[in-house]
């Protein structure tokens, strides 16, 4: 697929890790996130650290998958041709003649990758932490977190040709 880049989508899932390795970090927001959170150290080190990880990098890749249609205009003509080059109209190899590039930066997919964090993961994340009775505090910890990153993994996707 012409706008799919499997090995950016790769790289940005490992970005949401790193991201989370320094967001989470106790001299940054892990001590605060714990309170929040209502976790102690006991509990952290209780954990089966390979499965939370390998799903955490799962579910990142699994969100680098979503992002190309979020932060890649050109997806949206992709997508209306049936996603098969040869079977579009020549108006299609005119577009992509003209408009191939055009909004193809890490800046633009920092961008889109923000605006998807302040709209979709704030919501999502701020909806289940009422229901839970956590804090303003964990809501914008954690809301903080996906913001940050899926504006990393925009930017990686759509700089990434």
């Amino acid at each position: 697929m012409e706008y799919l880049n499997p090995l950016a989508m790769l790289v940005a899932a490992v970005s949401a890790l790193v991201v989370g390795f320094i967001w989470y970090n106790p001299k940054v927001f892990g001590n605060a996130w714990m309170q929040a959170a209502g976790m102690t150290d006991e509990q952290i080190k209780g954990g089966n650290m390979a499965k939370i990880f390998g799903l955490a990098l799962l579910f990142a890749f699994m969100l680098s998958t979503a992002l190309p249609g979020i932060v890649i205009h050109q997806m949206g003509a992709f997508s209306l041709m049936g996603g098969d080059p040869a079977a579009a109209l020549p108006s299609y190899e005119a577009f992509v003649s003209d408009y191939s590039d055009a909004f193809r930066t890490f800046k633009h997919g920092v961008l889109h990758g923000v605006l998807t964090g302040v709209f979709i993961a704030l919501p999502i994340l701020g909806t289940n932490a009422l229901f839970e009775r956590k804090s303003a505090k964990y809501i914008f910890i954690n809301s903080g977190y996906w913001i940050v990153t899926l504006g990393i993994m925009g930017g990686i996707i759509c700089a990434w040709k």
